[in-house]
């Protein structure tokens, strides 16, 4: 029998991010819906296929890489690439600093925001 039971807790809440697509540079906004140390449920009307790399950008926590989990309708999963601290994504703006962050994703959040591309997110 296959366990289907997910392994890591998640925290609902609802938050707006911005997600990237990194092979095209298109941009868009979206709801995030819950978050875990490995993932997101997210709600926007985008196309995209599973496995597709994507590029989020959490509040406290910086641009995240990960791939498309799952899509249904208007809502998908992203699995991140590395594991993140949840718990920073529902601070306020300004109660955690850069310098907290993992090397790794400071590196990828600066690499980001030099990025001048905004492009639309595909639209369904």
């Amino acid at each position: 029998m296959v366990d289907t039971k997910r392994t890591k807790d998640r925290n609902s809440l609802l938050v707006k991010a911005a997600l990237r697509f990194p092979v095209t540079g298109e941009q868009g906004d979206v709801r995030i819906r819950n978050i875990s140390s490995g993932g997101l449920m997210a709600e926007a009307p985008v196309r995209a296929a599973r496995g597709e790399p994507v590029e989020i950008q959490l509040k406290n926590v910086g641009w995240v890489s990960g791939k498309v989990a799952w899509i249904a309708e208007s809502r998908f999963g992203i699995a991140f690439d590395y594991p993140i601290d949840p718990r920073g994504a529902q601070q306020q703006i300004g109660a955690k600093s850069n310098e907290s962050m993992p090397s790794y994703l400071r590196r990828l959040d600066q690499k980001t925001q030099n990025a001048q591309d905004k492009s639309k997110i595909r639209i369904v």
